[in-house]
């Protein structure tokens, strides 16, 4: 049901005629200074074959192997539609795979591969619920991006048929197999694929891509989940060029990272930061081994390591799987896989599985003459290095302390003037050392190590009490054999500490006060490095808080740097608007003055229109001034002419006699 084919792999042999392992012979794997392993090389991988006994197959079967390389699992059952440029996301002991493509037509179903079965189905995508609860269509999609959200899975973009003006964020629910569309409100973000989306608790962070126009975005944008609102984002500093194909990992919600992708014109390698409580972009320079330009490829952060598979240029593709240390900003190279991994395909996706306390990274199908639907895995090892170190530095400091109070209250020499004076002065020194190491490494205070640890005040006590042990020993091994041993006597002469011996004992009080004196000078002497302690302690503490407060007024500096970087940019903006605004006058300027010149002309062309008119005017009048005095003539003519007819018709005609023949 579950094993691994036939592939070439950094791992001994495995039967599987028997199905146990046998023994197996891995290469030597070499460290660097970092602490991570060096792969070996192609030349030293044999061909392995296993086949899992029987059962539910797990992961852990896979893990005891100590694999060291990806390996192809043999999945039960019916496999989906081979496909690329498709989105993965986990939930729970499932992975989703969404969309993609077949190289011939976009798809649109919805495959689930559970890691307790280990075998695969498909789940409801055809039908969706709209706002209106109406059954609608998903639309088919590649080049999307998916997160998980509870037991939710989000889609976010894509090149979709059909295609759309914005970005669109649906939600798949993995325990009903419904989808639904969230109504996006806000400034919402343009249609692309190619882009990352990351989410950090209820907010999901979109960053570039490329548009249905193939232009290349770095836009930053930000989606609240809670009331479904889009947000541009706004940084300082320089950030990345436009880009898509990408990765991006976002880590402790704070630190976003981008790397690789490609632009325009050619393929990037690159790495960016932008810390979120800032907002600045900053480009990390990195010194010694440095991952060459690629795009395409998928990451997956886990704890401080950002593990990186795949990708390449148009030339060639990339097999390696490489590590980035977010906090010790290094590259290292974790697998050097073969050409026929999963990683050397193109649109493969990656994710990061949890099972039985072991983290796996499990890669999806992919293209590379042909779309593919296998599945391989590469078992992660545990990130135990730094907590090792920590837990050997604590235990070293621990040893160093329990050594300076042994060496204070363990047995002591004769109690010599001069080598006990400085024995005492290397254990002051060796305490005040621990003391000043446990407060520079944040475990314990100064005065917490020297003042108010009761085993630092019973190591003060247990060296006056080993002073005094010392001085009655002396005592008493000078009065039970002060006849036996003379040579000590003279011994004692010399140093001027023991007591002088006798075989009646009357010498024995007269070495007391030798032995008093002594020990009051031992007790100045641990008084005086007390003394010396403390002002150690009060310099110690002036210092820490003279570097507090310049770390403050440092934070002050740099709030006050970044409030005038702020004032500056608003300055510059309306710097920039007043220019717009006098760039809109001087055009406003030029048209009235335009406009100006126009009525001028105008006003000339009337004025000559006006003078022509006048001139026709004053020639009109005249022959109207003709007219009338020639109507005037009319008139009196008329008149004399009706004069003229009524005198003739006042005239009496004279009668003529009629004519008789």
């Amino acid at each position: 049901m579950f094993g691994f084919s036939k592939r070439r792999m950094k791992l001994g042999r495995l039967n599987s005629a028997q199905g146990t392992r046998s023994p197996m012979r891995h290469p030597k794997r070499s460290s660097n200074s970092s602490g991570e392993a060096v792969p070996p090389s192609n030349n030293d991988s044999e061909e392995k074959s296993c086949q899992c006994s029987s059962g539910a197959p797990e992961f852990n079967d896979c893990a005891s192997g100590g694999s060291e390389n990806w390996m192809l699992l043999s999945i039960a059952g019916e496999k989906p539609t081979p496909r690329f440029n498709h989105a993965a996301a986990v939930v729970g002991n499932k992975m989703v795979v969404v969309g993609g493509e077949t190289g011939s037509r976009m798809l649109e179903d919805v495959q689930v591969l559970n890691f307790d079965s280990f075998s695969w189905t498909t789940a409801s995508s055809k039908l969706y619920l709209s706002p209106t609860s109406l059954p609608l269509k998903i639309p088919a999609c590649k080049g999307h991006a998916l997160v998980q959200w509870g037991k939710k899975i989000l889609m976010v973009g894509g090149k979709t048929d059909p295609s759309s003006e914005k970005v669109s964020v649906w939600a798949f629910d993995t325990e009903t197999e419904c989808w639904s569309l969230l109504e996006a409100k806000g400034d919402v973000p343009v249609a692309r694929s190619g882009h990352t989306v990351l989410r950090a608790s209820s907010v999901l962070i979109l960053f570039g891509g490329e548009d249905v126009k193939r232009r290349k975005l770095n836009d930053l944008h930000m989606f609240d989940l809670k009331s479904l609102t889009w947000l541009p984002l706004h940084c300082t500093g320089t950030g990345p060029s436009p880009r898509s194909n990408h990765v991006s990992a976002l880590y402790d919600d704070k630190l976003l990272l981008i790397f690789g992708g490609s632009s325009k014109s050619r393929t990037l390698n690159d790495l960016y930061t932008l810390d979120f409580e800032t907002m600045a972009w900053s480009r990390i320079k990195i010194r010694g081994f440095h991952p060459s330009p690629r795009a395409g490829c998928c990451g997956v952060l886990c704890g401080t390591k950002w593990y990186i598979a795949g990708g390449g240029s148009r030339k060639r593709r990339h097999a390696e799987t490489l590590i980035f240390d977010v906090l010790k900003l290094e590259w290292s190279v974790a697998v050097a896989s073969p050409a026929s991994s999963i990683t050397t395909n193109k649109g493969f996706s990656l994710v990061l599985v949890q099972h039985k306390e072991r983290d796996f990274l499990v890669g999806f199908g992919g293209f590379k003459k042909d779309p593919s639907n296998e599945v391989e895995v590469l078992i992660m090892e545990k990130n135990e290095l730094s907590m090792g170190r920590r837990s050997s530095l604590s235990k070293a400091a621990g040893n160093l302390l329990s050594g300076n109070r042994l060496t204070s209250t363990g047995p002591a020499s004769q109690p010599v003037n001069g080598t006990t004076t400085s024995h005492v002065d290397s254990i002051a020194r060796q305490n005040l050392a621990s003391a000043v190491e446990n407060h520079g490494s944040g475990r314990k205070s100064l005065s917490e190590s020297l003042l108010i640890d009761p085993s630092s005040v019973s190591g003060n006590v247990s060296l006056r009490k080993q002073f005094s042990n010392d001085e009655d020993a002396n005592a008493k091994m000078t009065k039970t054999s002060g006849d036996e041993s003379p040579s000590q006597e003279q011994g004692a002469k010399q140093l001027d500490i023991g007591p002088k011996t006798s075989s009646n004992g009357g010498d024995y009080k007269a070495g007391l006060p030798a032995s008093s004196g002594a020990c009051q000078q031992y007790e100045a002497k641990l008084s005086s490095l007390m003394r010396k302690n403390g002002i150690l302690e009060g310099q110690l503490t002036t210092a820490l808080a003279g570097r507090e407060a310049a770390v403050k007024s440092k934070q002050d500096m740099e709030k006050k740097m970044a409030d005038a970087v702020k004032e500056m940019e608003l300055l510059k903006e309306k710097l920039a608007s007043v220019e717009m605004a006098q760039e809109e006058a001087n055009s406003l300027s030029n048209i009235v003055h335009s406009d100006n010149v126009r009525l001028e002309h105008d006003v000339a062309f009337l004025k000559a229109v006006m003078d022509d008119t006048q001139k026709e005017l004053h020639t009109t009048r005249g022959v109207l001034a003709g007219e009338r005095a020639r109507a005037f003539q009319l008139q009196v003519e008329v008149f004399h002419l009706k004069q003229r007819l009524q005198s003739l018709e006042n005239r009496s005609p004279t009668p003529r006699k009629p004519f008789h023949v």
